[in-house]
């Protein structure tokens, strides 16, 4: 009861939201001068609350360097916190705002590029149908690491992309949507397009094009070194679908396809699926969300839809290779 009372008097009625964007704000623009411009208030007034929150937690706030102000490690670690309170109050008001009118909304997604050739387009267009006036927001995110940033700084509330094997976390909640194996793919006038039957050790020296993705790294590892072969040289890093589409048009490259692009790409891109089976197993789609983070329900409206459209997947099976 003690430690109850103690909150409320040093924290609960002493700490409120505006001091915490004030905060924010003069941290983001590193003045108080920028920050009080920026929210269309005194200087002094915005250095009275950060005096105000600082008074309230018993910590310094903020350092001045020559280069500006700086949080310090109690700020950072206020801000860290802060910010779920905000997303969170953000969350409420737009679940009131679907509940009291539920065709409009806002979500946020993250996807690497090469699910924006049919699933995310196919599970957008379905939505939009359904509620055609909510906003969707596709953020490409950073494919060369695993720890997906946007959804840990909740700058989005979705993540769908390739998983590892065994991929567990403690900070997302991890569902897979569906298996979508790869294939060696090269241009409709490569020498190799003709081929009927292609052994692995033929294309070692071949120019790749990889995408900067670490799960697609291991899998052309894992493809060579099944047959205790040293993995080619990648020629090319790009993630455009595009870009990779057009270099495989010259005939000179090979690359890594999978089903989901294929079923789409075969038909308009002069490209060939070589008769390859591969050993090593591509990893499925999920989605990935926040652990202990409450949706919106226009995310889980639209997590519905992806789960919809992915049930899609099987009747594409023999497409990659048709």
């Amino acid at each position: 009861m003690a430690r109850t009372t103690d909150w409320e008097n040093r924290i609960g009625r002493r700490v409120t939201l505006r001091d915490l964007h004030i905060l924010s704000t003069v941290v983001r623009w590193g003045s108080m001068a920028k920050a009080a411009s920026h929210l269309a208030m005194s200087q002094s007034a915005v250095s009275e609350s950060i005096s105000h929150l600082e008074a309230a937690i018993s910590v310094r706030l903020l350092d001045r360097t020559p280069q500006g102000i700086e949080p310090t490690i109690y700020a950072e670690t206020l801000l860290k916190r802060g910010h779920v309170v905000f997303d969170e109050l953000q969350q409420a008001i737009e679940d009131i705002e679907f509940l009291a009118n539920p065709t409009v909304g806002e979500v946020r997604i993250a996807c690497p590029e090469f699910l924006t050739e049919w699933l995310m387009p196919r599970t957008i267009d379905k939505l939009s149908c359904r509620f055609p006036q909510i906003v969707v927001r596709v953020f490409q995110p950073d494919t060369t690491t695993l720890e997906h940033r946007e959804l840990r700084e909740r700058s989005v509330e979705i993540v769908v992309t390739r998983v590892p094997k065994n991929f567990a976390s403690d900070i997302f909640d991890i569902e897979v949507l569906f298996d979508d194996p790869h294939f060696v793919v090269a241009g409709a006038g490569s020498r190799w397009a003709q081929r009927h039957k292609i052994a692995i050790a033929e294309l070692s020296n071949e120019p790749w094009i990889i995408p900067p993705s670490p799960v697609l790294e291991t899998l052309l590892k894992e493809m060579f070194e099944t047959e205790g072969l040293k993995p080619p040289s990648r020629r090319v890093i790009a993630g455009s679908v595009i870009l990779r589409m057009h270099l495989l048009a010259t005939g000179r490259f090979l690359s890594l396809f999978p089903k989901s692009v294929l079923r789409t790409a075969v038909q308009q891109w002069s490209i060939k699926v070589l008769p390859f089976d591969l050993r090593a197993k591509a990893q499925p789609i999920a989605i990935l969300t926040l652990k202990n983070r409450t949706l919106s329900r226009v995310a889980q409206v639209f997590i519905e839809e992806l789960r919809a459209v992915a049930k899609e997947v099987p009747a594409a099976a023999s497409t990659a290779k048709d």
